[in-house]
């Protein structure tokens, strides 16, 4: 029927990246979302002017400690999963150059010492190696010793992170 709405219009679609997981999307009505960060690290890009993006949910900070396991899912680790990202972003179009880039996680959520600093190499890996490529980060929620979940309307380029006693709200678009 002419004038009717989509099914996409109607229901907006959400796409869940897991842990050690990546997604991309050039599809406004697309929400990207992860959940529970505590170590990991997030890394969200997105490319305000083509309304796309990704997401990368990271979980440690080098692969040399299971190659075969970087090999079957390279997005658990910075080194292999950075990369990836990149990859799966140019296959969609987005621009890096005009991208924005804004990491969340790295948190150091046990009760007692931390001897691993997993959150702290995570955030330190992600950094160093986004340095490396010449890509600057808009913005970061890093650190600290609580969860966090976010989620990323393509159609805005609003970046939505929520700590268990807050929700803050960053703009990525325009």
């Amino acid at each position: 029927m002419p004038g009717s709405p989509s099914l996409a219009a109607l229901f907006p679609l959400r796409v869940v990246v897991g842990v050690g997981e990546l997604a991309v999307a050039n599809n406004p009505q697309v929400t990207l979302s992860t959940y529970a960060l505590g170590s990991c690290v997030a890394v969200v890009i997105y490319d305000p002017i083509i309304r796309s993006g990704g997401l990368l949910h990271l979980m440690l900070p080098d692969s040399a400690i299971a190659p075969a396991k970087a090999a079957r899912q390279p997005a658990m680790f910075a080194n292999t999963g950075l990369p990836a990202l990149f990859d799966a972003l140019m296959g969609i179009k987005v621009d890096r150059f005009r991208s924005r880039i804004f990491l969340a996680g790295g948190a150091s959520v046990l009760d007692g010492p931390d001897t691993f600093r997993i959150g702290e190499r995570n955030s330190e890996a992600v950094q160093t190696m986004l340095a490396r490529r010449g890509a600057r980060v808009s913005g970061h929620d890093l650190g600290g010793v609580t969860n966090r979940t976010i989620h990323l309307e393509l159609s805005t380029g609003l970046l939505a992170i929520k700590h268990p006693a807050q929700t803050f709200h960053v703009s990525l678009g325009l």
